[in-house]
């Protein structure tokens, strides 16, 4: 395995090492294993003691499609417990390629705007005094005008480097746009250290090692090809990224509409992933379909939306910020949504955190829901850094406990994704008992509507645990969860692919301890942190307001619920 770069915000220095304890371990394994090892469970999250660990997955800079995703750790200010983030971009393969593993960001710099630069020479920390409380694009523009466009670049916003708890980190693509590792706040630990962006030039570095290249080689083609041959990959990803579930999660009632007030919106044919597709290509112009996120991926479910004179309005819109963004907020159209969406990103906060909490400034009465101006002002004042901006960018719990609401849709302090869990009961599983809080990345219950009932009282725990083991998995390995069709059917293939590259003795069955042994460690810290088990549910709205059109609640016991732990 790679070296460990090691960078102390309080020094100034950089130093790596081979740390053995941590060999055969990438993604998120390798992170939650450091923030559990090293890190206070009960420090302050912005401060000194929290550490950042940017950490690479285990096929990282191969020809492995989707393999080069990069998992973000630290003790979360939002949940207060332990949070992994991950996301696309090209800063994963090249930190791979520069010889290292993982990253990890130590101490508190006194003061200054701080890059840190890898390249073959090894590490180095920059002041960039320029770049502060500059957003997310024209951070990157300037970095990109520096070192060149090939580079990886991880930066925040001005709501990471003002502490904001909605904060995300940023990370470049192939294309120059932008991905973000966004759940949990961990843009605002980056920005409490003093660090503005990492900048990662992989020029005449190749440090990738193999246990039986040839082998791997060949089995990653065949990964490859199978995927590429997906229907799902080519019929739905590359003709509407993740947004062609907009409609199927609206007619099943749990698509959140005026801040989770309803589980369907009357605007669908609107914001769906039909009516984006069809927007981009009869507009023209700098609009995209089917453009990836990684240098070697066969999705490729990120797009370009344009505006009515083919000029980008942003890059990506996905399925959360339709939802988020869109019916959350009542808004009738796209075009509303991607300028809303733009806006944030540039901020460098989280659209599933940002567009709960701007929810429930509206379902307080301010603002009103389908009202773009409206929800635009409010973005505002978290570009002007006002009383009600920052209350905003600490996210939906803050907000609602200010603005005295006892409608807070959040699952362990982070603001619930696009899926209401009184009509997708899995998910509420999700967000209440795995220790990543309101985050369905964590385990989807989505695509198993068909083989366990979403409105269902039995099967909602197994059907949870099962899923954060299968994706806890993937994101140990620094995989993409939408690369699960063929891994899924075939785990062997899983097993080899690792075991080929890292020397590593898995097979179909012990594959999954990766996750496993991660979702352990993790709720040990959690545990550690205080979040004990009286933290395992969802707010007492949920069991009470039914929800149209199904009329259902949040309805599983506690028996059930347990059944979730790992």
């Amino acid at each position: 395995m790679g070296n460990i770069l090691r960078v102390n915000m309080t020094t100034m220095e950089a130093v790596s090492n081979q740390e053995e304890k941590y060999d055969f371990l990438g993604g998120r394994a390798l992170s939650s294993k450091i923030v559990h090892d090293e890190v206070q469970a009960n420090c302050e999250p912005l401060g000194k003691k929290n550490k950042l660990v940017f950490a690479t997955g285990v096929l990282s800079g191969t020809i492995a499609s989707s393999a080069s995703r990069i998992s973000v750790g630290a003790k979360s200010p939002l949940t207060k417990g332990i949070k992994e983030a991950n996301c696309g971009g090209v800063a994963g393969a090249r930190i791979s390629k520069c010889g290292y593993q993982a990253i990890v960001i130590e101490g508190k710099a006194s003061s200054g705007t701080w890059v840190l630069i890898i390249d073959k020479d090894g590490a180095r920390l920059e002041e960039w005094s320029e770049l502060k409380s500059k957003g997310t694009y024209e951070t990157v523009s300037r970095l990109y005008k520096k070192f060149g466009g090939k580079v990886g670049i991880l930066c925040v916003g001005p709501a990471g480097e003002r502490g904001l708890r909605g904060a995300c980190v940023a990370s470049t693509d192939p294309h120059g746009e932008l991905k973000f590792a966004a759940r949990g706040g961990l843009g605002a630990v980056m920005g409490s250290k003093g660090l503005k962006a990492i900048v990662v030039d992989d020029s005449e570095c190749d440090h990738i090692q193999y246990k039986d290249k040839e082998r791997f080689l060949e089995i990653a083609r065949d990964f490859n090809k199978k995927l590429a041959g997906d229907p799902k990959t080519k019929d739905v990803y590359h003709n509407y990224g993740t947004t062609g579930i907009v409609k199927a999660v609206n007619g099943m009632g749990a698509l959140p509409t005026n801040s989770f007030r309803y589980g369907s919106s009357e605007h669908v044919e609107n914001l769906c992933g039909e009516k984006m597709n069809e927007l981009i290509r009869t507009r023209g112009g700098e609009g995209k379909l089917a453009i990836s996120c990684m240098d070697i991926c066969a999705i490729r479910c990120s797009t370009v939306f344009p505006d009515e004179n083919g000029k980008k309005i942003v890059s990506t819109m996905q399925y959360e910020n339709i939802a988020l963004l869109g019916s959350n907020l009542g808004m009738d159209n796209l075009d509303a949504v991607a300028r809303l969406n733009y806006e944030i990103n540039d901020l460098g906060l989280d659209t599933i955190e940002t567009g709960c909490a701007i929810g429930v400034a509206l379902d307080q009465g301010y603002g009103r829901f389908g009202s773009e101006a409206d929800c635009m002002a409010l973005i505002k004042e978290i570009w002007r850094d006002t009383p009600m901006g920052r209350m905003l960018g600490n996210g939906a719990q803050i907000t609602g406990e200010v603005l005295g609401s006892d409608r807070i849709p959040t699952g362990k302090g982070q603001g619930f994704a696009g899926y209401d869990p009184r009509a997708l009961k899995g998910n509420g599983v999700t967000y209440s008992m795995s220790t990543m809080g309101g985050d369905h990345t964590a385990g989807n219950c989505f695509g198993s509507r068909g083989t366990v009932d979403p409105l269902g009282t039995e099967k909602q725990g197994e059907l949870s645990k099962q899923l954060q083991i299968q994706i806890g998995t993937l994101d140990c390995i620094g995989l993409c969860m939408f690369a699960r069709g063929p891994l899924f059917a075939e785990p062997q293939l899983l097993a080899e692919i690792v075991n080929t590259k890292c020397g590593s003795s898995y097979d179909k069955d012990t594959i999954w301890n990766l996750a496993v042994n991660t979702l352990k460690l993790e709720r040990d810290f959690n545990i550690n942190a205080g979040l004990s088990p009286a933290y395992d549910k969802l707010p007492e709205y949920l069991y009470e307001e039914p929800l149209s059109p199904t009329n259902a609640v949040f309805d599983l016991s506690e028996e059930e619920m347990k059944k979730a732990l790992i």
